[in-house]
């Protein structure tokens, strides 16, 4: 067990989830259609519920208009899953292996497309954790 634990600390130090990651993104938007017009309707179900793969259950809506999302999510995820099992702060773990991979992603939607993640909302400190989405005008 304990090889497998420097051998996954090692591909974490050296980006290679992040990069993971990247190409999990890229090859989405190679087999995925996007609408011309993207709501945040669309970013829920293309990002959240398709890419990311997090049951609807999982996914709450704190705010949704027409160029805003705010969600707050409890799914499985396999970076807190990593950063308690490692003992590394998923604020640094979370930034660190997902934060530019969800950003590519939603500027191939659209390249108006902002994504803020809550670092003071994020587990294991909080219950689940709080992104927010603009669609700039």
């Amino acid at each position: 067990m304990e090889k497998y634990s420097v051998i996954s600390k090692i591909l974490y130090h050296l980006r290679l989830f992040t990069i993971g990651f990247y190409f999990a993104a890229l090859m989405w938007h190679i087999k995925n259609k996007i609408p011309k017009k993207i709501t945040t309707k669309d970013i829920l179900e293309l990002f959240y519920y398709d890419f990311l793969n997090v049951p609807i259950e999982d996914c709450i809506i704190i705010k949704m208009t027409d160029n805003e999302l705010v969600t707050r999510c409890k799914n499985n995820c396999p970076i807190l899953n990593f950063s308690l099992k490692f003992r590394i702060d998923s604020k640094q773990s979370c930034k660190r292996i997902s934060e530019e991979p969800c950003k590519l992603f939603l500027r191939k939607l659209d390249k108006n497309i902002k994504f803020i993640r809550n670092y003071d909302h994020i587990r294991p400190y909080k219950d689940d954790c709080e992104e927010t989405i603009i669609i700039s005008k």
